[in-house]
């Protein structure tokens, strides 16, 4: 069980002023300087320019939640049916391989790319029912499914040498972490805990920096808490929106997080104390962040 930190004010810029109903899932693309994320319940996917500043939104036809860089030209799309491969230039989609599409009552949720290319994905119940998720692995183009009984899967990162993989069942509060072989991004063995929160928020997404240290957006605590690969809790860094979900090193040198909100579930009262609900930041961290990996498909 972890105790609060003193909160740290670091210089915070607003990357997208538009709300998201449940801002979710970013990634950055280092070629094109350009980050990504989802506004999963309003099935729109975020593009924005980070050299230029502009912002483009595309509708869906399905709940996004996340996607991961296949080459210069695709993305591999994770969808509450589905994942698809999405032309990146002109966005069109193509099924790649149902997703728990026979179970109308879940969708798909956090989800990140192992080093090894292994795409680790998480479902979830669409009202957050109790035990309703589980977590999947999309190796080499097969989906297999690594956990079960998860109510709302998230926190999904990796070790930089891809031997330790985390993931977080946000309904229990708390963070695993499991070993895993390094060259294919399965696990080798049982997760164990490493940290469990106790009131003040929950654990949501997060990612991990070049130096192995854990970057953890906190639910309801308009934060970001850093943690070891021990679980020590290290730093808390202050997000202007109560309801940060996740973060994502971007910039060319990888130093600054972009981190997606949420007003999903706010009553009036509780947006008008949250006056930047559900944008999209940007924190000057000064970290050692890291590219992410692409998503590789079944070969040949």
């Amino acid at each position: 069980m972890i105790g609060d930190r003193t909160m740290e004010e670091v210089p915070t810029t607003v990357l997208c002023s538009e709300r998201c109903h449940l801002g979710e899932g970013p990634t950055y693309d280092a070629a094109t300087d350009t980050a990504w994320w989802f506004d999963i319940v309003e099935c729109r996917l975020f593009k924005a320019r980070l050299d230029t500043g502009r912002i483009t939104i595309h509708s869906l036809d399905v709940m996004g939640s996340a996607l991961g860089r296949i080459d210069a030209h695709r993305q591999l799309l994770v969808a509450d049916d589905g994942l698809y491969v999405r032309d990146a230039a002109d966005g069109r989609m193509t099924l790649y391989c149902p997703l728990e599409a026979d179970n109308a009552a879940t969708r798909s949720n956090d989800a990140r790319v192992h080093p090894s290319g292994t795409f680790w994905i998480g479902t979830m119940g669409r009202q957050a029912e109790r035990e309703l998720g589980a977590i999947y692995a999309l190796h080499r183009g097969e989906l297999s499914c690594l956990y079960e009984s998860i109510t709302i899967p998230n926190a999904i990162c990796f070790s930089p040498d891809g031997t330790i993989g985390y993931f977080a069942d946000t309904g229990k509060n708390m963070l695993f972490r499991v070993d895993l072989d390094a060259a294919t991004g399965l696990p080798r063995g049982a997760p164990v805990a490493l940290v469990t929160r106790r009131g003040g928020g929950g654990i949501d997404g997060a990612v991990v920096d070049a130096d192995g240290l854990i970057w953890n957006a906190r639910w309801g605590g308009g934060c970001i808490d850093v943690y070891s690969p021990q679980g020590e809790h290290l730093r808390t860094l202050r997000v202007p929106a109560r309801q940060s979900s996740c973060p994502a090193f971007v910039g060319p040198d990888f130093s600054r997080l972009l981190v997606t909100s949420a007003w999903q579930g706010m009553a009036e009262e509780a947006k008008r104390a949250d006056p930047d609900h559900g944008r999209t930041f940007v924190l000057d961290v000064a970290a050692r962040g890291r590219p992410e990996p692409d998503v590789k498909l079944a070969t040949g």
